[in-house]
C-alpha cells in the first residue's frame, strides 16, 4: 500500500509537468487534467469505497469507531511531533510526544484518548513543515484514489512516510490491513459531511478545491494567513470558508 501511494504520488507529478491545457484558475492550471482524475476518484468511490464506509457505519458501534479514531490518531501524533520539531516547534513537540507517551500507556495503545484532557491535539505534516520554511503549494492536484493535493503537498505525502508508523511496518499484510482502515474509517466520518454539502453545491469539484487550497494556506500560517501572502493571492475571490 505505501509502494502504490507513491507510486501514484509521483506519476501525478510526472502526468502534470507534461500537460498543456489552458488554465482556468491561477491556483488549478491543470483543472481539464485534475477534473478527469476526481472524476475517476468519484467512480471508485461511488463504486467501492463508498459503499464498504457505509457498511462501517452500521456494524461499527460508536464506541469501536471512537477507540479507531483514536488510535490512528495516536499514530498520527508520531508524524505531527517529527513535523514540530522540523519546525523548531519544540513546546508544541514537547506537548505531542508527551500526547503519544500517555497515549500508548495508559491509553492503551491509544485506543483511549487520555492525553487531551491536559495536552492539546496539533496537525502538522511534511508539506506544512515545507510550508513553514517558505516553499510555496505549487499547482493544485487531484491525486488518483488519494485526492485534493497540491505539487509541496504531494511531495510532503511522501516526506511524512519516513516518521509513520504504518509506513514503518515491516509485516506487508498487516501494513496494508492498517492502511485500509484507516482510509475506510475516514472516508466513513465524512458521510454526513458529504450529505450535507451534496445539497448546496452546484460544482463541488470546485467546491473541494477552493476549500483544500484555504484550509492548507491556513494551517500553514497556524490560523493566521498574512493578507500580502502569494498563496493567498492565488485563491480565487468568493473561496468558501474552510469546512
Amino acid at each position: 500500500m505505501n509502494l502504490l501511494r507513491n507510486i501514484l504520488l509521483i506519476t501525478t507529478v510526472a502526468v502534470t509537468g507534461c500537460a498543456t491545457s489552458p488554465a482556468r484558475n491561477p491556483a488549478d492550471p491543470l483543472e481539464p487534467f485534475n477534473r478527469k482524475v476526481y472524476q475517476f476518484n468519484e467512480t471508485v468511490d461511488k463504486a467501492l469505497v463508498k459503499p464498504v464506509a457505509q457498511g462501517y457505519n452500521k456494524i461499527m458501534p460508536d464506541i469501536g469507531k471512537t477507540m479507531l479514531s483514536n488510535f490512528f490518531s495516536n499514530l498520527d501524533d508520531v508524524v505531527v511531533t517529527a513535523n514540530d520539531v522540523l519546525q523548531f516547534k519544540f513546546a508544541q513537540a514537547m506537548s505531542d510526544s508527551m500526547r503519544v507517551v500517555v497515549n500508548s500507556t495508559i491509553g492503551i495503545g491509544g485506543l483511549i484518548d487520555i492525553a487531551s484532557r491536559n495536552l492539546d491535539k496539533h496537525n502538522e505534516d511534511f508539506g506544512l513543515t515545507l510550508g513553514h520554511w517558505g516553499v510555496k503549494s505549487g499547482p493544485y492536484l487531484v491525486v488518483p484514489i488519494l485526492g485534493p493535493s497540491t505539487l509541496r503537498d504531494s511531495v510532503g505525502d511522501l516526506g511524512d512516510t519516513e516518521f509513520s508508523p504504518i509506513a514503518r511496518t515491516k509485516k506487508i499484510r498487516t501494513r496494508n490491513q492498517l492502511y485500509i482502515t484507516k482510509a475506510v474509517r475516514r472516508r466513513a466520518e465524512l458521510l454526513d459531511q458529504e450529505s450535507v454539502m451534496e445539497g448546496a453545491i452546484i460544482d463541488r469539484y470546485a467546491f473541494i478545491r477552493d476549500a483544500y487550497l484555504q484550509r492548507r494556506l491556513n494551517r500553514v500560517y497556524d490560523g493566521n494567513p498574512p493578507q500580502d501572502s502569494d498563496e493567498e493571492d492565488s485563491t480565487p475571490p468568493g473561496t468558501p470558508a474552510t469546512p
